[in-house]
């Protein structure tokens, strides 16, 4: 536990000189306490290390619930799939809460939970799409890439099919161009259970 909170630290202090000033521990401690996790902005491993570590802390602590806000325009899959699978992996249930936009790997994330702890605040934006990546190199190598993004598609929107009840087929019709979707549209399609404004609209499972 120790171990885990010192890795934390030293990310925080790693990204910037703000963890040096005076109240900057104490909130780290308040955010702990309040088993609040933020994933916003790119995903990427930096970011998926420190939301991993802070996820296993938080359950090592004890199995209440842990709330997680993401608001992210998405990023690198693997780093994606790391704290999706880690969400399902700690024995602690797990919140979403979606707020500004929940995009791409973002949306992969959110979907790690049971459709009934998926929530967000009325003005998120929800982007499904398939994944991209630069293709080059050799013939040869072009050929592997592009195999490899194929499975990749297939692989995320069985993820989205089954966490959503829509049809494989649909999804990978969905997703061969950018489907935006507002909050209501996103309880529609089964991404989201319901819509929250405040913090008392979230009903723990018992």
């Amino acid at each position: 536990m120790e171990h885990i909170m010192q890795i934390m630290q030293s990310d925080k202090k790693s990204e910037n000189n703000e963890a040096a000033q005076p109240g900057s521990a104490r909130m780290e401690e308040n955010l702990f306490r309040s088993r609040f996790v933020f994933i916003v902005g790119q995903i990427e491993d930096k970011m998926a290390k420190t939301v991993v570590a802070q996820l296993v802390a938080l359950a090592q602590e004890s199995h209440e619930p842990i709330y997680i806000v993401v608001s992210s325009p998405g990023g690198h899959v693997e780093s994606g799939d790391l704290i999706h699978d880690m969400i399902k992996f700690i024995p602690a249930p797990v919140y979403m809460i979606g707020s500004g936009w929940v995009a791409s790997a973002g949306a992969i994330i959110f979907l790690a939970v049971p459709k009934a702890r998926r929530l967000c605040l009325e003005n998120t934006r929800f982007l499904l799409h398939e994944p991209s990546g630069g293709i080059g190199g050799s013939v040869s190598d072009i050929e592997i890439q592009a195999t490899e993004i194929i499975k990749m598609r297939e692989r995320l929107a069985a993820i989205i099919a089954r966490e959503t009840g829509q049809s494989v087929v649909k999804v990978l019709a969905d997703i061969d161009r950018d489907l935006w979707m507002s909050a209501k549209e996103a309880v529609d399609y089964g991404l989201v259970a319901r819509l929250i404004t405040h913090m008392s609209d979230i009903k723990v499972e018992k």
